[in-house]
C-alpha cells in the first residue's frame, strides 16, 4: 500500500534520470532519499545540475507544482527546431518589460517558449550588437534549449549548438531587407497619425 502511494507521487520519475527543472534546465535525478523536516517525514527528488554544480531537493509531492518534468519527446525537440526557423517576433515595447517576459518564458520550463526566445533575440554577424541584457537572456535560453535538445538526442551539447544554429540560419533574417521591411511598417504608422 505505501509503495503503490509513494510510487504514485513520484510521478514515474525514476532515479538516474534526466528531467527539466524550470528555473535551472536539465538535471539529474541522483536519488530519492526521506529526510524528517519539523516532525514530519519527506519523501525528496535529489537532483544534481553538473554544468552549475548544484544539488536541488525537491519534495516529491511538490514535483508536478514546482513544473518538474520529464525531458521533452523527440518530436517536440523538432517543433522547437522549427520554432527557430520562423521568422522573429518582437513587441514594440519598452525593453524592460520585454525583458520581463523573456525571462517569464525562460523560467517556464516550456520549451518551445524557450525556444522562442532564442528566436527573438537572435542576431546574426550582419545585425548591430545586442546590449548586455538582452544578451545574458538570450544566452541563458540558448544553454536551456541546448541542454534540453542534447539530453533528449543523446548528443553533446557542441552537436546540438549546430543543430540550433542550422535552424537559426534557414530563418528570415532583419538584416538589410528586414531593415527596410520595419522602416516601411513605421511610415505607415506616421502616416496613420498624420491622416
Amino acid at each position: 500500500m505505501t509503495t503503490a502511494k509513494k510510487s504514485a507521487q513520484r510521478l514515474g520519475f525514476k532515479t538516474g534520470e534526466a528531467i527539466v527543472y524550470p528555473a535551472h534546465g536539465v538535471g539529474r535525478i541522483t536519488a530519492v532519499e526521506e529526510q524528517e523536516i519539523a516532525g514530519f517525514k519527506l519523501e525528496l527528488f535529489v537532483v544534481s545540475f553538473d554544468k552549475d554544480k548544484m544539488v536541488l531537493r525537491v519534495p516529491t509531492a511538490k514535483a508536478a507544482s514546482v513544473g518538474m518534468r520529464k525531458l521533452a519527446e523527440p518530436a517536440l525537440v523538432q517543433k522547437a527546431l522549427d520554432v527557430l526557423t520562423g521568422r522573429a517576433r518582437i513587441k514594440r515595447t519598452m525593453w524592460s518589460r520585454r525583458a520581463q517576459e523573456y525571462e517569464a518564458k525562460i523560467n517556464s520550463g516550456d520549451l518551445i517558449s524557450v525556444t522562442e526566445v532564442v528566436r527573438d533575440l537572435y542576431r546574426s554577424e550582419a545585425q548591430p550588437e545586442q546590449s548586455y541584457s538582452e544578451r545574458q537572456l538570450y544566452e541563458s535560453a540558448l544553454d536551456r534549449v541546448v541542454r534540453e535538445i542534447a539530453a533528449v538526442n543523446k548528443i553533446t551539447d557542441t552537436e546540438a549548438l549546430k543543430l540550433i544554429e542550422q535552424s537559426l540560419a534557414k530563418s528570415p533574417r532583419r538584416a538589410a531587407k528586414g531593415a527596410e521591411a520595419e522602416g516601411d511598417v513605421e511610415g505607415d504608422d506616421l502616416q496613420e497619425e498624420a491622416a
